[in-house]
């Protein structure tokens, strides 16, 4: 009897420690996102940084900066005030929110070749790259890229 409740007793804390250690990977991986990353075609680099419970990413860095000698803007945008704005810089993730697993959604992606700008949801892959999913309505209906750490 003393040999079971001693097994019990390893089996009891070893559970803890795991459930503990799970809760403890979950709070990292809240800002696992965070940082610089290339876009799928290697032709920019997107730094992800969150503001309160908000995640968002911006171009800070273009293959091609320039067009007709000149840094390239939002010239793709429907609203005409934009057009001017330079592409660096620009916020093309909005409001992303981590779901408490691996994914963060709830948010928008921009994409400034058309400038159209879709629903999105983002998960870090097992490989460490991002799985970043834009779409209309259901996600379903839409186009999958995936991102790699530049940092």
């Amino acid at each position: 009897m003393d040999n079971l409740l001693k097994r019990f007793t390893r089996l009891f804390f070893l559970l803890l420690f795991l459930l503990q250690t799970t809760h403890s990977f979950s709070q990292i991986a809240n800002n696992e996102i965070v940082g610089i990353w290339f876009n799928q075609e290697k032709a920019a680099k997107i730094e992800i940084y969150q503001q309160e419970k908000k995640f968002f990413g911006k171009i800070i860095w273009l293959k091609e900066p320039n067009e007709n000698g000149k840094p390239k803007t939002d010239n793709k945008n429907p609203d005409k005030a934009k057009h001017k704005d330079p592409i660096i810089g620009l916020v093309i993730l909005k409001d992303l929110e981590f779901d408490g697993k691996s994914t963060w959604e709830g948010g928008e992606i921009y994409d400034a070749r058309t400038g159209k700008t879709y629903s999105c949801y983002l998960t870090i892959q097992p490989n460490k790259t991002l799985k970043v999913r834009g779409y209309m309505g259901i996600s379903l209906l839409g186009k999958t890229n995936i991102w790699t750490k530049a940092n």
